[in-house]
């Protein structure tokens, strides 16, 4: 039996990709096919390339993955058994404290553990920074033309070397804060990778396709689709040519999924649409694999002479996934009034004040406007919050065509903003009350934080797109007022200038029983109410 088995497994060895795809496919391992929608991306009526990677469904699960060219190299009962099966090592990544109420944890089962490498020395970071510091305070609303990608032919950049912070504050040695940035490359990494000791990477690429390894397995992530990478998570991206996107960094925690509260149990983003890479790993000896991370707000590099996505096979709770934000369930007023950008939300990161999110990643999605005689664009608003939105593709609902896909807007602390006049006069003058689309053929995001961010000096002057006529979109807002020009007897709201709500006694009629009995300053009830 020992020699069929054996027999078995060296087939395996020599198996090809087509081979190992037939594999996945019986073994049901999820594979979405193109009915799903999970795995297509139309941008601009155009369709992405299919993602023919793997993937196990679900946030937050506790997967286990193996490579199927090493069955049974995970343990049926143990965490780190005296011998790894095929001699491999266990190494434990945990992304939260032991003591944490439910610790996020994962262990991975690899050819040698991650230790196996040269000192870490420090590299050039170029515009890739934690320091907000470097440059004056700026209160105004900004507006950031597309970032240049730079040519292959002039310059050959990666993602690493390609990264540039727009905005952000906190402190990652205090593990509170957060980042804006964006990647700017034309090349793949070759034999590098790249963590993040600091925080999370929440990623989403606007132009191009990223092709990621990780310890975890391979994931496609394109324009429509996002992934996080969580802190510790080491991985190597290869592009296809010149490739933009996002990144929002937390220090704090790890994105989760919003409370859904009075949603109920479906809506928004559905856990089963999140989507989890297989196990895979590669063997390769005797080559120099550079390992470059973040830490404390500095990039450091060591070598090694193997592949670090050696991971045979792996089980946990702690792991990369990628997300399409076609399947966003929209939610919305079938009333009145629009409304917050907050029932828009994606993914979370919590803080440590509780309710107040450290940040939120939200997005403008196509939809169905059904809310009567309510103003159908974005209003006009000052917030507790900063926040920077990017646009994927398309125009953005709330602004004229000088916003363009690959820029980005930011809204500082209490900074006014809102539609500007061009948009506002349309949404203002037009007599259709019926049910509308809003935002076809556009796919907009907000990154909030409850950060005051401050802009780096890339942001303000190196980067030379910050578009410095952005404030006269609302210059031309015409003065409407004319009292004279009262409303309709029925449009009259039933308010005065005095107070309606009158302190109420203990012995006041209004209340029920249960508040006058156990909760004495319970629930009040209003006037005609049955006990």
């Amino acid at each position: 039996m020992f020699n069929r088995i054996k027999q078995k497994i060296d087939k395996l060895k020599n198996l090809d990709e087509k081979d190992l795809n037939l594999i996945d496919e019986l073994l049901n391992v999820h594979d979405d096919d193109d009915s799903s929608n999970i795995n297509r991306v139309v941008i601009n009526g155009a369709e992405a390339k299919k993602d023919k990677n793997s993937y196990l469904t679900g946030f937050g699960n506790e997967f286990s993955s193996e490579d199927p060219r090493c069955p049974g190299a995970l343990s049926k009962t143990q965490n780190n058994p005296q011998k790894c099966n095929y001699g491999l090592y266990a190494e434990q990544l945990t992304g939260s404290a032991f003591t944490s109420p439910r610790n996020q944890r994962s262990w991975l089962y690899r050819i040698r553990p991650s230790v196996c490498h040269t000192p870490f020395k420090r590299i050039r970071q170029a515009n890739f920074t934690n320091d907000w510091l470097d440059d004056f305070p700026n209160p105004n609303q900004l507006r950031w033309h597309p970032f240049d990608v730079p040519k292959k032919e002039e310059k050959e950049v990666d993602f690493v070397r390609g990264l540039a912070t727009l905005c952000g504050a906190g402190d990652p040695r205090a593990r509170n804060g957060v980042g804006v940035h964006v990647y700017l490359c034309n090349i793949s990494m070759g034999d590098r990778c790249f963590y993040n000791s600091d925080g999370d990477f929440l990623i989403v690429p606007q132009q191009g396709v990223l092709h990621l390894v990780t310890e975890f397995g391979k994931m496609q992530v394109s324009p429509g689709e996002i992934c996080v990478l969580q802190q510790g998570i080491r991985f190597n991206v290869a592009v296809e040519g010149e490739s933009r996107g996002y990144i929002m960094e937390v220090f704090n925690s790890h994105f989760e999924l919003p409370n859904l509260g009075v949603v109920g149990a479906n809506g928004l983003a559905s856990p089963r649409h999140f989507l989890t890479p297989v196990a895979w790993y590669e063997d390769r000896d005797n080559v120099t694999y550079s390992v470059i991370t973040k830490f404390q707000g500095a990039l450091f590099m060591a070598d090694q002479n193997h592949s670090p996505f050696d991971v045979v096979a792996w089980h946990g709770n702690y792991a990369p996934f990628k997300y399409n934000l076609k399947n966003f369930q929209v939610m919305g007023s079938v009333s009145f009034d629009t409304p917050d950008s907050s029932l828009y939300t994606v993914l979370t990161c919590p803080s440590r004040t509780p309710g107040i999110p450290a940040a939120s990643f939200t997005i403008c999605p196509p939809r169905w406007h059904c809310a009567e005689k309510t103003f159908k664009k974005p209003y006009f608003h000052r917030s507790a919050m900063s926040e920077v939105i990017g646009l994927l593709y398309g125009q953005y609902e709330g602004k004229n065509s000088k916003f363009r896909p690959g820029g980005a807007c930011l809204h500082g602390m209490m900074s006014a903003h809102g539609p500007d006049t061009e948009t506002y006069e349309k949404g203002a003058s037009t007599n259709d009350v019926k049910p509308a689309r809003i935002g076809d053929g556009s796919l907009a995001f907000k990154f909030e934080s409850s950060f005051s961010m401050s802009v780096t000096k890339w942001g303000n002057e190196a980067c030379n797109k910050v578009d410095h006529e952005y404030f006269l979109c609302w210059q031309n807002m015409k003065r409407n007022f004319n009292p004279d020009d009262k409303p309709d007897e029925g449009e009259l709201a039933p308010l005065s200038n005095k107070s309606t709500h009158e302190p109420m006694s203990l012995a006041s009629p209004n209340r029920s029983k249960a508040s006058r009995g156990i909760f004495p300053y319970g629930p009040q009830v209003p006037s005609g109410s049955q006990d």
